[in-house]
C-alpha cells in the first residue's frame, strides 16, 4: 500500500533520535523543578524569596502567583525552562524542514520526484505538529506523575490547557522558521523568524506588565494570548487560544504560497 504521507514518515524518522533527547531534556526540567515546591517550604518561604526580587522583575516574569502549586508550575516550567525549550526545539525543526532541506539539496530533489511544493509545506506542518504533540504528550505525563508527589494541587483538566498554550507558541514560532525558510532558503534567517517570534511575544508580555500606559502591548503577545488568565488555575479560559493556533495555521498555508512561487535550485 502506497504510504499517504512520504515526507512526514521520512522525517519522523529520520529525527527520531533527536526527538527523544529533546523529550528527555523536558523531562529533566520538570523532574528538576518540580519536586523542589514542598521542600523549599510552601507558601510562606516562596513569598518571602519573591518579596526580596525587584518588583519590575517579578512582573515580567509572572512570579505574582508563584505561592501556589499551579503558579509555582507556571512560573517555573510553562513560563520560563519549558518555554524557552519547546521553543528551541520547534523553531529548530521548522528550520530544519524547509530551509534545511534546501541547502542541503534535498528539498529539490523531493520536487524532481514530482513531490508537489504544497504538499512539502503542508507535510512540513505536520511533521512539525506531530513533534510537538510528542513532546506535550511528555510534559503532560510528568506533570501529572509529579503532581501528588511535589504537592502541586493541579487538574488534568487546566494542565492540559496550559499545555495546549505552550502547543500554541512553539506551533507559532516552528511555522514561522517554515514560512522563513520558504521565503529565503536560508536555515539561519528561518531560525531567526521563529525564535524572533517568540522573544517579541515574551518582550511585548513582560514590557506591557511594567506600566498601564503600555498594557495594550499584551495584545499583541502570542505569550499573552496562551497564558492569560493562567491556564494552571482558571482551564480553558484563555480567549486568544484559538487565535495562536490559527496564526501558526495561516504560517503553514502561506509557506505553500511562498513555495509556489519560489525558483528552487
Amino acid at each position: 500500500m502506497r504510504n499517504p504521507l512520504p515526507l512526514t514518515t521520512h522525517a519522523l524518522r529520520h529525527s527520531a533520535r533527536g526527538l527523544l533527547v529533546w523529550a528527555f531534556a523536558i523531562a529533566g526540567v520538570l523532574f528538576l523543578y518540580l519536586p523542589l515546591y514542598p521542600s523549599i517550604g510552601g507558601a510562606s518561604e516562596l513569598q518571602g524569596i519573591i518579596d526580596s526580587l525587584p518588583p519590575e522583575l517579578i512582573a515580567a516574569l509572572g512570579y505574582d502567583q508563584i505561592t501556589t502549586g499551579a503558579g509555582y508550575t507556571q512560573s517555573t516550567f510553562f513560563g520560563l525552562m519549558g518555554y524557552v525549550l519547546t521553543i528551541i526545539a520547534a523553531t529548530s525543526w521548522g528550520s530544519a524542514l524547509i530551509a534545511g532541506a534546501w541547502e542541503t539539496g534535498e528539498l529539490e530533489l523531493n520536487l524532481a520526484h514530482g513531490v508537489s511544493r504544497t504538499r512539502v509545506a503542508l507535510e512540513a506542518g505536520l511533521t512539525l505538529l506531530v513533534k510537538i504533540a510528542v513532546l506535550l504528550g511528555v510534559t503532560g505525563a510528568v506533570i501529572l506523575a509529579l503532581d501528588g508527589p511535589a504537592e502541586l494541587g493541579l487538574e488534568s483538566v487546566n494542565v492540559a490547557a496550559a499545555l495546549l498554550g505552550l502547543g500554541g507558541l512553539a506551533f507559532l514560532s516552528g511555522a514561522g522558521a517554515l514560512l522563513g525558510g520558504a521565503l529565503t532558503g536560508r536555515r539561519s534567517i528561518a531560525t531567526g523568524v521563529g525564535a524572533g517570534l517568540a522573544v517579541l511575544g515574551f518582550a511585548f508580555q513582560a514590557v506591557a506588565r511594567q506600566s498601564r500606559e503600555l498594557e495594550w502591548l499584551q495584545n499583541l503577545s502570542p505569550f499573552h494570548w496562551a497564558y492569560d488568565p493562567y491556564p494552571l488555575q482558571e482551564g480553558f479560559a484563555q480567549p486568544g487560544l484559538p487565535w495562536l493556533w490559527a496564526l501558526g495555521a495561516m504560517a503553514v498555508v502561506f509557506t505553500s504560497v511562498v513555495l509556489n512561487r519560489r525558483d528552487i535550485t
